[in-house]
């Protein structure tokens, strides 16, 4: 989980570097084209089966779809804001999990965590304050980015049960890659800041390789992180992504977050936090009382 922490950044960092001469489609689509590349030998080598169950393939296709609606939102928002606040207001996604979880899944979430959401949010209004009257608009893909990923998340529990993780990393990356070919070649010649593709020159080939590279390699670390801890032990280290992200955002952007949002930066992680801890109370609840014996 803390190489997740480590590589996860760098991903950002790269897509950053290609952004000043490469379109923002363009990047999203080398993300998933390298890890579909990258993951494919890996499937093969393992020997595992590529066969889909008929019923898995309107998930797989919503699964790859969100992630690359949040790819896009967030590569669309680093171009121009500092890693680290772009960041900070995506860290909302556990909160809206949450909420979606006891609004509309009938999940069973207690007063407290809704409450530590809530103050979440607000957290997150404090970074995009600033960053809304320094970039306009833009602030707000990060808010796309937590959306889409929040979903993601919820599709991703029920495929996880079913599909190995390393078949579901290639297909997410295959089936992402064909939503994006198609767009990007329509878009040719649009003149699209966002999706006009051009030839990438020079280093900027790395810098498209270094972003299918590192989301395959943190992305398959969280997922091998998960099958072997509970998530309640490993959720907490999550955040160590956020100073990881604003020391790479100093060391190579200069970018340093303003007092106010390190102030919501601060309230987001402790937020999210304490709505761990409130998961391990209650969990470790349910496990006591169903291992009292019965009177």
């Amino acid at each position: 989980m803390l190489g997740f922490c480590i590589t996860a950044p760098l991903l950002d960092v790269a897509a950053k570097l290609a952004s000043s001469s490469v379109p923002v489609g363009q990047i999203t689509a080398a993300r998933f084209i390298v890890q579909c590349v990258l993951m494919l030998p890996v499937v093969l080598l393992m020997r595992l089966s590529l066969h889909v169950p008929r019923q898995h393939w309107l998930a797989l296709c919503l699964r790859a779809g969100l992630l690359l609606l949040s790819t896009f939102c967030f590569i669309a928002a680093i171009r121009v804001m500092p890693l680290a606040d772009a960041l900070a207001i995506v860290f909302v996604a556990p909160f809206i999990v949450l909420l979606v979880g006891k609004f509309y899944l009938g999940e069973d979430v207690g007063p407290r965590r809704v409450g530590a959401a809530l103050v979440g949010f607000v957290g997150v209004l404090f970074v995009i304050q600033p960053s809304f009257s320094a970039f306009g608009l833009v602030a707000l893909f990060p808010l796309g980015t937590a959306v889409g990923f929040a979903f993601y998340i919820l599709v991703t529990r029920g495929l996880s049960r079913s599909m190995h993780p390393v078949t579901l990393q290639f297909y997410t990356g295959l089936i992402a890659s064909g939503l994006c070919l198609p767009i990007i070649l329509f878009a040719k010649g649009s003149g699209s800041d966002l999706l006009d593709p051009v030839w990438p020159r020079g280093i900027v080939w790395l810098w498209l390789f270094g972003v299918g590279f590192f989301a395959t390699v943190s992305h398959m670390m969280m997922t091998y992180a998960l099958s072997l801890a509970p998530s309640a032990t490993l959720a907490p280290l999550q955040y160590m992504e956020l100073p990881v992200a604003t020391l790479l955002g100093y060391l190579v952007f200069g970018d340093f977050p303003n007092a106010l949002t390190l102030t919501g930066i601060a309230i987001v992680i402790g937020a999210g936090l304490y709505m761990i801890h409130r998961e391990r109370v209650t969990a470790n609840k349910l496990v006591t009382e169903r291992a009292a014996p019965p009177i």
